[in-house]
């Protein structure tokens, strides 16, 4: 063999030997990273190959899927109801991806998920039967929450106080999923995200704003657990006007002839005196109001129902005059509206706060559980007597003082109505915020609700708590007694 050919002989075995490292490499070390690529069209068909798995609200599917028309992907998504659950369910589309409960449990639906069953396709690959997920929700609560709110632009969450089960979860304005289920919807993506209004979001769980005069539960709370005062009918030391400390800005009332003077909790909350809370959350400090948030569920980077829901914040850092704004849900302190019915379900609940949950099982193609949320955690947030006098104090709210729109013949109902100003100078249309419990002695159902209201198309003076959210939530509560 002449010189020549020995060397193109050793540069050709040479180039099948780098050839053959590396498909090696790719199958022993990059095998897994491009499978799990997002742009591995492969996966996406996989997804699609079969119907889905079901989101499933009290024994029914809210969710399907049938044939897409064309396309290499077999199966899209459906929905039931149209907007009615989409802050429940979020959505999978084949162009968009998922979220919410179809982006948690992706891999349960689409039945890749490991401990799905399917013996067989451990040898040949083949994709098992998708599982399906079970939600708390109460299908009466939903509906009546969502046309309540109906074109507003706002949220409600339902919860029990006892086991933790979100019964209702609504933001408005909603969208349908089903829109954009596909992969050749885009002018329906383009067209939610450029809404001002802002459908996408979550409002429920993913929009904390400033929650007013709800938040002086929670000063309550702090004041009667440290001793500050000994129950909710003695009175206070609360002049009217408060002067915020170190201005010459006095903290006023909305209804200047309430009788907010040296006011009682019980009276304060009725009124909503704002002379009172500013100047107890000045007295307590600013650490004490906040370990108190805290404790109800403010500042928690990880709260998941299981889908992860915004923190909602109480400030630091503050000097005195801004905490006393903070004392009536104002300055920088934030809430979402699933974090409001917290307070008044660990307030419904003699003072025990239970894990709030969306999901109660997900289980696979046999119906048989993967997981279970039926025994959710718990944690004690007051006594039982604070508790207990805070929901006395809540009921004279709803009826005698400013809530009395939530009234539920024949209910034990108590709530807090909110009305939290925004905008530069106040200039902007304020939120309506109203958070309340119920119970019906008489079957033992009850509820915990917080409904918020962001524009409502009123005008700014008919903007309150009473007149735009208790409405809401007595609907809400309504159909969770069953009444």
């Amino acid at each position: 063999m002449n010189k020549t050919i020995r060397r193109a002989a050793v540069f050709t075995l040479l180039l099948v030997f780098a050839l053959l490292l590396r498909a090696t490499w790719v199958q022993a070390y990059d095998g897994k990273a491009l499978a799990d690529n997002t742009h591995n069209r492969r996966n996406l068909m996989a997804k699609y190959a079969q119907p889905l798995g079901d989101i499933i609200v009290a024994g029914s599917p809210v969710t399907g899927s049938k044939e897409a028309r064309s396309g290499d992907l077999r199966y899209q998504r459906t929905y039931q109801g149209g907007g009615l659950y989409s802050a429940v369910t979020g959505y999978s589309s084949q162009a968009y991806g998922t979220n919410q409960l179809e982006g948690i449990y992706s891999d349960v639906l689409d039945g890749t998920d490991t401990r799905l069953k399917n013996p067989l396709g451990a040898l040949t690959g083949e994709q098992a039967s998708p599982g399906d997920v079970l939600t708390t929700i109460d299908p009466a609560v939903q509906k009546a929450g969502y046309e309540a709110l109906g074109d507003a632009k706002g949220a409600a969450v339902a919860m029990d106080p006892k086991s933790g089960r979100i019964l209702g979860m609504v933001s408005t304005p909603s969208f349908d999923p089903s829109k954009i289920a596909g992969s050749y919807d885009g002018d329906a993506w383009k067209a939610l995200n450029e809404d001002e209004d802002k459908p996408l979001v979550n409002r429920a769980i993913r929009q904390p704003v400033a929650p007013g005069s709800t938040f002086k539960l929670v000063v309550a709370a702090a004041a009667l657990e440290d001793g500050l005062y000994g129950s909710v009918d003695e009175a206070t030391d609360s002049p009217n006007p408060y002067r915020l400390p170190g201005t010459r800005t006095d903290l006023r009332n909305e209804n200047a002839s309430a009788p907010c003077e040296d006011a009682s909790l019980r009276v304060a909350l009725q009124y909503s005196c704002n002379n009172v809370f500013g100047k107890l959350a000045v007295d307590l400090g600013q650490e004490k109001v906040k370990a108190m948030a805290d404790r109800f569920g403010f500042d928690n980077e990880k709260q998941d129902v299981p889908v992860r829901a915004y923190a909602s914040r109480y400030p630091t850092g503050m000097d005195r005059a801004q905490t006393a704004l903070s004392g009536i849900g104002q300055f920088d302190v934030t809430a979402t509206p699933l974090q409001v019915s917290m307070v008044s379900a660990a307030l419904a609940n003699d003072g025990v706060l239970v894990d709030p949950h969306l999901v109660s099982k997900v289980v696979d193609a046999d119906g048989d559980p993967l997981e279970s949320f039926e025994d959710p955690g718990e944690k004690r947030v007051v006594s039982g007597r604070t508790a207990g006098q805070l929901r006395d104090a809540m009921r004279t709210v709803v009826e005698e003082g400013t809530g009395t729109n939530a009234r539920i013949d024949g209910a034990e109902v108590g709530g807090k109505t909110g009305t939290a100003q925004r905008g530069v100078d106040n200039s902007g249309t304020p939120y309506a915020w109203f958070t309340s419990y119920a119970k019906d002695e008489s079957t033992g159902k009850q509820v915990a609700v917080a409904v918020f209201v962001e524009d409502s198309h009123a005008a700014r003076n008919e903007v309150s708590g009473n007149g735009l959210a208790a409405p809401v939530a007595k609907k809400m509560m309504a159909a969770a007694l069953g009444r």
